[in-house]
């Protein structure tokens, strides 16, 4: 069986499920099968796609090698331990987990404290298991962080600050902007990603200068709910709808060899997404452009020519000159994802994105939260 195709289980049926699907082609890895809480959404992503719809990940996970956690963030450790349990690799999508109570009743300290002990309790599961695990930040396999990421492996470059943002007006999920189920707001549901990709430069720094990673110790941060001020005006662009989250986020991260990088992240932002990160290095200066790419300029006089064409995303009409996608997945990562995680399961080798680095990432975003109720001040990051 060891040339038989890797079988994949899909654990939720929205936009993460399907172009996750969708960036398995060429690969030695098939979906067999979709679960999702609402029956009619997985039954419609199985007859679109030609795989079995299953009733829960239990059902399914006997059918499976891999269990592809595409759901809401507050069911992610549930599913890794189910995965684990029955010897299923697993690839989790962002945010990796977080803490799912109400901010009006637990304080961030609280959140902090649950969720490195459950972070830990996950890697001791994972470890015990055997399985591999693979963290969807697809940001970490963008083209131009990868090209970064071989430069600085190549001259032994010293970082020595960075910069990253991601945002945009507002997500479409209907569950976003309640603590409960998202885990936080613009921090951890957008922050997630340029935190991932300057973190992930900094290990491999470490890994290329000292053979050690090169760690998060300690964060400042400020979180704000703009839409929510009484002065804000809403001329309808942005999203307003958050219930107990934030809507703009400042990171500054503070690594254990006493460099730095400010992440900022907002649902603020017109105009599509706003991905990038700027490195800042000893022998040289890197411009990571991730969202949007000036690779396809294409002009439509209209908007109902490009009507149901996905050609740059978050962006809220298809008309005037717009920066397209060559290909949606690619400037951005999330084909080379898919690609680095089957080709490790089947190899069992560790992928690129990896368990210690979903962690890092999800225990700095806490320590941030922690932060920014002191008003800025400075808080350790855990090391578990």
């Amino acid at each position: 069986m060891q040339n038989a195709p890797l079988r994949l289980g899909i654990a939720g049926s929205g936009f993460a499920g399907k172009f996750h699907h969708k960036n398995l082609r060429g690969l030695p890895a098939v979906t067999v099968g979709v679960t999702s809480a609402r029956a009619s959404s997985r039954e419609a992503f199985a007859q679109e796609f030609g795989v079995r719809a299953y009733a829960s990940v239990d059902e399914m996970l006997p059918d499976v090698d891999v269990l592809d956690i595409c759901t809401p963030p507050s069911s992610h450790a549930e599913y890794i331990r189910k995965a684990a349990a029955a010897g299923k690799h697993v690839i989790v999508e962002k945010p990796f987990h977080g803490f799912f109570g109400s901010p009006e009743t637990f304080s961030k300290e609280e959140m902090l404290a649950s969720v490195t002990e459950e972070l830990r309790d996950i890697r001791r599961v994972v470890a015990e298991s055997g399985i591999l695990l693979g963290y969807a930040e697809n940001y970490i396999y963008a083209p131009s962080v990868q090209r970064e990421r071989e430069v600085i492996e190549k001259t032994k470059a010293q970082i020595l600050r960075m910069t990253a943002e991601e945002s945009h007006s507002g997500s479409h999920s209907p569950v976003y902007g309640i603590w409960s189920e998202q885990g936080g707001g613009s921090l951890i549901g957008k922050g997630c990603h340029p935190l991932g990709g300057v973190l992930y430069l900094k290990r491999k720094e470490g890994l290329a200068r000292n053979g050690k990673p090169i760690r998060p110790v300690a964060v400042s941060c400020r979180t704000h709910s703009i839409t929510k001020q009484p002065a804000f005006e809403d001329r309808g662009y942005l999203r307003t709808t958050y219930k107990d989250t934030e809507d703009y986020a400042f990171l500054h991260v503070i690594f254990d060899d006493g460099m730095i990088a400010d992440v900022m992240t907002s649902e603020l932002v017109l105009g599509g997404v706003y991905d990038f990160i700027e490195v800042y290095a000893n022998n040289h200066r890197t411009r990571c452009h991730i969202q949007p790419v000036k690779v396809v300029d294409l002009y439509s006089p209209d908007k109902k020519e490009f009507a149901n064409m996905d050609l740059m995303e978050k962006i809220s009409s298809n008309e005037g000159w717009i920066q397209a996608y060559p290909e949606f997945g690619w400037s951005n990562g999330q084909f080379y994802e898919m690609h680095d995680f089957v080709h490790s399961m089947r190899e069992g080798r560790q992928p690129e994105c990896d368990l210690e680095l979903a962690i890092d990432i999800t225990l700095a975003i806490y320590a941030g939260y922690v932060s920014a109720d002191r008003k800025g001040a400075e808080v350790a990051v855990p090391s578990i």
